[in-house]
């Protein structure tokens, strides 16, 4: 709770999003997230290559394409997402079935962060893009 000098009146600031805002919030402020994630990478990736894969040459939306696949294969039952993740991910987080551990605000590029946060714990997120490629974002803490 703060005071602000312009207006005078009170307002409340996250401390671990910087973000502030007038009304008092209603739950407390999560400062990590704990989540997995499939990336396919594409041809405008910004590392265009993976230890799957020495040179990407997928368009964006070819990678979608793919994406889009895993899924259906998640939400069909033929495969869990740590499967899939393990296998197909072009992340090297792959090894440890797309787990990325704890990270807070700022650690993630912002659309990632963005989709993460946003995720009830046990949720899956539908396609993500960043610079890095396209994502399924599975929140686990």
């Amino acid at each position: 709770e703060r005071t602000s000098r312009s207006t005078g009146q009170v307002y409340y600031l996250n401390k671990h999003t910087k973000q502030s805002q007038w009304d008092k919030p209603t739950s407390p402020a999560v400062a990590q997230v704990r989540a997995s994630h499939l990336l396919v990478k594409h041809r405008d990736s910004r590392r265009p290559s993976s230890w799957r894969e020495e040179n990407i040459t997928r368009s964006k939306d070819e990678a979608l394409d793919i994406l889009k696949g895993y899924l259906d294969r998640i939400n069909n039952k033929e495969a869990s997402f740590e499967e899939l993740a393990s296998q197909f991910s072009d992340c090297s987080s792959a090894k440890k079935g797309g787990d990325l551990g704890m990270f807070g605000p700022g650690q993630m590029q912002k659309p990632f962060e963005e989709a993460s946060f946003a995720l009830q714990v046990g949720q899956m997120s539908g396609p993500v893009f960043t610079d890095s490629g396209v994502h399924i974002i599975l929140r686990t803490k």
